[in-house]
Formats: C-alpha cells, structure tokens, sequence
C-alpha cells in the first residue's frame, strides 16, 4: 500500500473527532444563547421603550417565521456550498441578525433583526447536524449529537440568568443585546476553526459523507398516515405552549409573583436544567425499553396542571416549573425519533422538514397572541391577574396535547402501530 493510499484510508483520531465537535457545540453554544437572551429582557424593553407584551411576542415571531421559508428552500444551500461554506455563511448572517437586532431602540429594526437572526440560527443547527453526522455517523453519533445539543441548551441556561452575572448590562435595552452579540461571535469563530481542521483533516485522512439536510418534497406527504399527523399536532401544540410561555416567563414572574429580574431568570432556567441533563437519558430509556407514545403521554400530561398552578395557587414556583422541566425532557426526547419509525426512510427529511416548518408556524402565532391576550387583558405589575388569559390558552393547549398524545398511543398500540411502544434497540419485533 503506498503512502497516499494509507493517508486515503485512515481515519482523524478520536481527540481530532471530539475537539471537531467542541466548535460544532460552541456555535451552537452562541445560537441557543442569543435566542433567549429576549426572556430576561422583556420587561425593559417596556419600561425604556414602550414596547407592548405583542411586540415583545412578535421578536420571537419573527425568528420562527424565518425558518419556514428556510424548510422550503430546503438544504440546497448545505449540498451545493458544501458544509464548512454553509455554516460560515449561516454564522455570519446570524451576526449580522444579532448586529441589527440591538442596532436601533425602533420595534421594525429589531423584529428584521431577529428574522435576519432566525434565518440564519434555523440553517446553522441544520448545518451542524449534517455536519456532526459527516465527523460520527457509525461511531458516537447519538452520544455527539446529544453533547451538542446539551452544551447549546447551557447557552440558553446562561442567558437565562444573564440578570445575575450581567446585572449591570439591564441598566439599558441595548445591554443584553451586546453581551449576545459577543456570544452570537462564536458562530462565526467556530466554523472558521471548523473550516481550518477539516480542511486539514481532507488532505490527510478519509472523512465521511455529511448528513443529508431535511428538505420537503411535497409528492411523499399523501402517503403519510395517521400516527404521523399525531405526531405533527403534538409536536405543535407542546412546542407552542413551551417557547412563547418562556417568552414571558421572566416578565410574568416579576409582575405577578414579585420576584426579582434575578429569580425570575433563574426560575425560568431550572426547565432547562432539566432538559440538558434528562433528555439523552429519556432518549436512551425509550430506546431500551420502548413505550415511546406512552412516555409522550405522560410529559404532555404535566402541561395540564402546571399553568394553573402558577395562577392560582400560592405552591412554590419551583414546583411547576419542575414538572416543565419533566415534561420538555420527555416530549422533545421522544418525538423527532419517533417520525423515523413512522414514516418511509426515504420520506424522512420531508416528514421532518414539514414538522419543523409547522411547529414554527404555531410558534409564531402563539408568541404574537399570547402577547396580544396580556395587552388586551391589561397585563402588568398593578393588574398580575391580566396574566390569567395566558395560563389559560397554555392549559387548553396542554388538554389537546394530551388528547393528542392519547390518541397516538391508541393507534400505536391497535394494528395499524408501526411499533413506538414496542420496538427495543437490539431487538426485532
């Protein structure tokens, strides 16, 4: 064998593979940060700036509005640019999204901020997950996709409770913004450091094929059957009760409950210290053990009682919000590897896209009405029960999640179940 034939065929070492995906995860990292870097800020926004709760909901609107055109395109950019071109081009347009988002005190200046933002998040965790896959597809695939996806949830922790170690930046509307700005930075510095080591890595070793991005081809939705459009609305509804609830949370938290900008950050992150510690765990019992729509059923169950119980009992806030916690680990864990069991391999990216361009859909809506009740409501610090509408709307979303899920459980356990509750890894029913 000569030289360059051994160099065609070897492999990056397994510290090459994991530093590789240490600025995959730190992208993310800045992504997931600047998200919700908005939760803690809403309240100054209105103090300095006026803003309404529906304009508030509407910044978080705007980002889910980007991806669906996004889903649409589909991953041509990804296939044609190649994946180290796509996340640099992808990183980039999220800084600029962040630089414009805290560039003018002007409610259309931010909202366009945060859709430039959105175009460009959406694409870039598409991008890092064909990219992992092209660096772990065979090996740790699943334990690298859910180290990812836990160090981009501990930039979403950290921006949470900003108000604790940025206090000073709440001073002004534009503070928080900066500070994530400095963090959407590492979506650029990541890919570029990306670029530089596979680069490296093409002129020595064999690497594999990037994953293949999710994109719609229309032709494969007829042949969809029931339990996917299940799997669809609840995917809908407990995403949309989840995000524009942590929308207002923080602000909820300090007009209603009186806490301080401080608690109401921290509270608001224990749902995420949930998720970032109990989701690859969930994942990997549903996998050993089956019972996947049940396990649905029972996180989309938490919903019903947590809302109420924040508006009208006096229980410590840490209770509901655990029971959140619960329910974002076993839902989310659970579902998107579900559609790979219900659906064609073949017309998987097209059952995916569509889910996900969905689910951004009721995301956007509800942001916008959410907002909307609290204003018309009166929502505030001398009116806390103008909250009451929204706990409300988010408690009858949990009612039809849990129908939902139910009647998913019922179609998977008849004849027509494509084996959610019982297919096991390493065992063939």
């Amino acid at each position: 064998m000569t030289q360059s034939t051994a160099a065609a065929t070897a492999e990056p070492g397994k510290l090459y593979r994991w530093l590789v995906l240490f600025w995959l995860s730190i992208t993310m990292f800045g992504n997931y940060y600047f998200y919700d870097a908005l939760e803690p800020l809403a309240d100054v926004l209105q103090k300095q700036l006026h803003y309404t709760d529906q304009n508030i909901g509407l910044l978080n609107s705007f980002y889910s509005i980007a991806p669906i055109a996004t889903v649409l395109i589909g991953g041509i950019l990804i296939d044609r640019l190649g994946v180290r071109r796509a996340l640099l081009l992808f990183g980039c347009i999220c800084l600029a999204g962040s630089v414009l988002t805290a560039s003018s005190p002007r409610f259309e200046v931010m909202a366009g901020g945060r859709f430039v933002f959105g175009m460009g998040a959406e694409s870039l965790i598409v991008a890092i997950t064909a990219a992992v896959a092209k660096w772990f597809k065979g090996r740790e695939l699943s334990f690298a996709l859910g180290l990812n996806l836990m160090l981009a949830r501990f930039g979403s922790w950290l921006a949470q409770n900003s108000p604790s170690w940025a206090h000073s930046a709440y001073s002004n509307w534009r503070g928080p913004w900066l500070v994530g700005v400095c963090f959407v930075a590492l979506c650029v510095v990541g890919p570029i450091l990306y670029w530089w080591m596979e680069a490296r890595a093409e002129r020595r070793y064999a690497l594999g094929k990037a994953g293949e991005a999710d994109k719609i081809v229309f032709q494969d939705v007829k042949n969809f059957g029931l339990s996917y459009w299940y799997l669809v609305g609840l995917c809908v509804i407990f995403y949309s009760a989840i995000f524009p609830f942590e929308t207002f949370a923080v602000k909820y938290f300090m007009d209603a409950h009186g806490t301080s900008r401080e608690m109401g950050g921290f509270l608001l992150s224990v749902l995420t210290s949930f998720t970032m510690i109990g989701t690859p765990i969930v994942g990997l019992f549903s996998d050993k053990m089956g019972r996947r729509a049940t396990i649905m059923c029972l996180g989309v169950l938490l919903l019903v009682p947590v809302f109420l119980m924040m508006g009208y009992t006096h229980v410590s806030l840490y209770v509901p919000m655990a029971m959140l916690g619960f329910a974002f680990t076993f839902v989310p864990a659970i579902i998107w590897p579900s559609v790979a069991y219900i659906v064609p391999e073949r017309t998987l990216g097209t059952a995916l896209g569509l889910m996900t361009m969905v689910q951004n859909i009721g995301m956007a809506g509800m942001n916008w009405g959410l907002g909307k009740a609290n204003d018309v409501a009166g929502a505030g610090p001398a009116h806390p029960t103008g909250y009451q509408p929204m706990l409300q709307i988010l408690t009858v979303m949990g009612v039809l999640g849990a129908v939902l899920a139910f009647l998913l459980r019922q179609r998977e356990l008849g004849p027509k179940g494509h084996g959610l509750e019982t297919i096991r890894a390493g065992h063939h029913n």
